[in-house]
């Protein structure tokens, strides 16, 4: 994963790819006596549907399922292909049975597009017509067939070339890639979880088995012996890159910087040869390793600038939905609810000293500074310290309710342009609920919210809901 190059001004957000769908037309051979070529007429309107939709996903193309059999060949290639949805489109009236056994087996995240080739009904309209566009009752047998079998989807009906449903299947889109990445995803943690923090802490395999990460764990020594091995023409190229991107503190010593960059590069390293997209280290299990100087916090809020989840104290749950962020709106930032502020109606939001760069409000330079930190008993760590950039934002905290039951709290409001505060060396800025610091307090308390969360800018509830209704997680937005 390379370095961003991006100058301090700009922060665009982290660019995962599209989305890869496949789309799968559903007819039956009923109608080929009556409509001679309709099979045809009726693939081409898939192709045009997919090619619509081409700025919001790759798309794979079946021909056409008239029976079981094209179905599960179907299927078959979608899942080879590694692809991370399945968009179902009624190309006319098909028997729900004949697919059933798929949706029964289905692993991949669905969605039922309830649409049909022409918007509206015309006078001209004659019996082909009326055969073209009948997905309607297609899509009821098929949803009842879905419903029955216990599979998750979301529906979305509409107007295929109106922006409207483009929108709605981009958002589709971009939370079934989240839900196959998180199937994928192993979180690296770091020596240990943080002692006594109850809302960290959650039982791997069911964690596992409901959502897909896998926990792994790193040895400390793993990492000192990692960073003792980089050759020193990548740490002055990490050293020099920050030089193009921040505002370097003066006071930085150069061994501070060779350190932090050598921490850095080794946790990407190690993240890179065990195949974790996510992880968490803790204060303590670096403190009291013995081998360290300092504490890695510039080199987290770089490495979820570059795409990787993240979360302080070994806090597993919260590295996955800051990767989940990262999937679903591509700039998720780990925080945490500092101090409310009545007067403002908003909170203070920041954490220790790590934070995603890439959601740095455009008109203040982002600084990597010498910064004092008590907390580990190490040297002074080098800190990456920005503004959130003022706008709508999205908080959400994935909560584990014990078994395999989750329950995801989520938050909009937004960042407001409030007041610096000169002595607060770390990421940080104030979120106003939309609902006020009242309400949304209560309800967050009352769901059982945790501390540790995901930001993204924007307003992005709606994305964390369809991701939800994708994976049987329970939604409350508060």
């Amino acid at each position: 994963m390379p370095v961003p190059t991006a100058p301090a001004t700009e922060h665009p957000p982290v660019r995962v790819g599209k989305p890869r769908i496949g789309l799968l037309g559903i007819m039956q051979p009923l109608y080929d006596d009556m409509i001679p070529g309709i099979t045809e007429h009726q693939a081409a309107y898939a192709a045009r549907v997919a090619e619509q939709l081409s700025d919001v996903a790759e798309w794979t193309v079946s021909p056409p399922v008239r029976g079981r059999a094209d179905a599960e060949n179907a299927m078959r290639d979608f899942e080879a292909a590694g692809l991370d949805g399945v968009l179902v489109v009624m190309l006319t009236y098909g028997p729900s049975l004949r697919v059933t056994p798929v949706f029964s087996r289905m692993r991949l995240p669905v969605a039922l597009a309830n649409i049909q080739p022409d918007p509206q009904v015309s006078a001209s309209w004659d019996m082909a017509d009326m055969t073209y566009n009948q997905g309607i009752h297609g899509a009821q047998d098929t949803a009842n067939a879905m419903v029955r079998a216990g599979v998750p989807f979301e529906v979305i009906t509409g107007d295929w070339q109106a922006p409207e449903f483009a929108a709605r299947v981009d958002r589709w889109a971009r939370a079934a890639r989240t839900v196959t990445a998180l199937r994928s995803l192993r979180v690296g943690v770091f020596g240990y979880p943080m002692n006594g923090m109850g809302d960290a802490r959650v039982d791997e395999t069911a964690l596992m088995r409901a959502l897909g990460p896998e926990v792994h764990v790193i040895a400390p020594g793993t990492l000192h012996r990692t960073m003792a091995d980089l050759p020193e023409e990548a740490v002055a190229d990490l050293m020099a890159w920050e030089e193009g991107v921040f505002e370097v503190d003066e006071r930085l010593s150069k061994e501070e910087r060779v350190d932090h960059a050598r921490m850095q590069l080794g946790i990407e390293r190690l993240l890179e040869e065990s195949g974790c997209g996510a992880y968490s280290t803790h204060f303590d299990a670096i403190g009291e390793d013995g081998r360290f100087a300092r504490l890695p916090m510039a080199a987290a809020s770089t490495l979820m600038a570059k795409g990787y989840g993240f979360a302080g104290e070994g806090d597993v749950l919260a590295a996955s939905v800051v990767y989940a962020g990262h999937q679903l709106a591509g700039d998720g930032h780990f925080t945490e609810m500092y101090a409310m502020d009545f007067p403002s109606d908003s909170i203070l939001m920041s954490h220790m000293g790590e934070g995603n760069w890439r959601v740095a409000r455009e008109d203040e330079p982002i600084r990597l500074i010498k910064r004092p930190l008590g907390i580990g008993g190490l040297d002074d760590p080098p800190t990456i310290l920005f503004r959130y950039r003022p706008g709508p934002a999205t908080l959400a905290s994935l909560v584990a309710l014990g078994g395999e039951r989750f329950r995801l709290v989520v938050a909009e409001g937004e960042v407001i342009d409030a007041p610096e505060l000169p002595s607060l060396e770390m990421p940080y800025g104030q979120f106003r609920p939309e609902n006020g610091v009242r309400g949304c307090m209560d309800a967050w308390l009352r769901a059982g919210g945790t501390h540790h969360m995901v930001m993204n800018t924007g307003a992005r509830a709606e994305d964390w809901r369809v991701l939800c209704a994708l994976t049987g997680v329970e939604y409350v937005r508060v």
